[in-house]
Order: C-alpha cells, then structure tokens, then sequence
C-alpha cells in the first residue's frame, strides 16, 4: 500500500512537470493532425482505386 502511495505522489510530481499546451498551439496541432489524416486517406483511397482498375484490367 505504501508503494502505491508513493507511485502517486511521484505521478504528481512528474504532472507538474508537465508543460501543457495553450489554446492556440492545441488548433494548431489539431489541424496538423487532420490535414495530415485526410492527406493520407486521399493517398490510399487514390491508390486503391488504381489498383482496382489495374487488377480489373487483367481478369
């Protein structure tokens, strides 16, 4: 148990460490994040329609 107690307190310690992010910097990298996510699934819905009609090409 005192283990346990002493994992905790050391949790609150390290989170006051901790330099959180402010409104700005968080839409910022919220937006990142969303443009990165749509970029990539236009790249694998490009890339699965090219191969579809490469595969219905060939049967």
């Amino acid at each position: 148990m005192k283990r346990l107690a002493r994992f905790f307190v050391g949790v609150k310690g390290e989170m006051k460490k901790v330099r959180w992010p402010n409104k700005k910097e968080m839409v910022k990298y919220s937006v990142a994040t969303i443009s990165l996510v749509v970029v990539f699934a236009l790249f694998f819905v490009g890339s699965d329609a090219i191969l579809s009609a490469i595969v219905k090409v060939f049967q």
